[in-house]
């Protein structure tokens, strides 16, 4: 069965808010992390995969995900219907894990989908989605500029993917070499306004 990274902080490790957003670069660790905090939740978890194995390369890195994350997963493949996929994962209240937006985001560009639309389709369905929910993505605008207009179309679109992702999550996280940093926590936020209200009224 999955467990949580040794080196998991426990705050980390507490209950999932309804939407949570894991940002990194290539090799940052974000996956890794976003199946910590997943493990840390009531088992067994959903691992909805948005990639397909359409090369040797693509084969080797699934099989790698597969392998670490271990038993306890149970995987559903979608590639541009992902609302639809999150409702029929969430049975059960199980914690969901999609990995991940950016592929998402090639699969409806190459499928000739309106990434705008279907984005706003995603992020209005995510309250009426009974589990917690766990999104990866990839920072992919820290680099050079691409070189070509389709590149920097793709740039653009998982860029604005993610700020919409971010600004609908309760917690966003960014990873960078296997570090989390936390950017943004309504959990905690709340928390701090709570104290301050009592405060007030002694």
């Amino acid at each position: 069965m999955a467990r949580p990274p040794a080196d998991l902080p426990r705050n980390f490790a507490s209950a999932l808010p309804a939407v949570t957003l894991v940002l990194g670069g290539a090799r940052s660790g974000k996956s890794r992390f976003a199946e910590g905090l997943i493990a840390a939740a009531p088992g067994p978890w959903v691992y909805l995969a948005t990639g397909e194995a359409g090369d040797t390369e693509m084969a080797v890195r699934i099989r790698h995900h597969r392998e670490r994350r271990g038993e306890g997963w149970i995987t559903i493949e979608e590639t541009l219907k992902l609302p639809d996929a999150l409702r029929r994962a969430a049975g059960e209240g199980r914690a969901i894990l999609v990995d991940c937006l950016t592929l998402w985001v090639s699969n409806l560009m190459a499928a000739g989908r309106d990434v705008t639309a279907e984005t706003q389709g995603l992020v209005a369905a995510l309250p009426q989605i009974s589990s917690p929910i766990v999104f990866v993505a990839n920072e992919v605008g820290l680099g050079i500029v691409p070189d070509n207009a389709l590149a920097r179309a793709f740039r653009d679109e998982a860029g604005r993917v993610n700020q919409a992702i971010a600004a609908a999550a309760n917690r966003v996280y960014f990873i960078a070499a296997g570090l989390p940093l936390v950017m943004k926590d309504e959990t905690a936020v709340a928390s701090v306004h709570r104290i301050e209200r009592k405060n007030a009224r002694t």
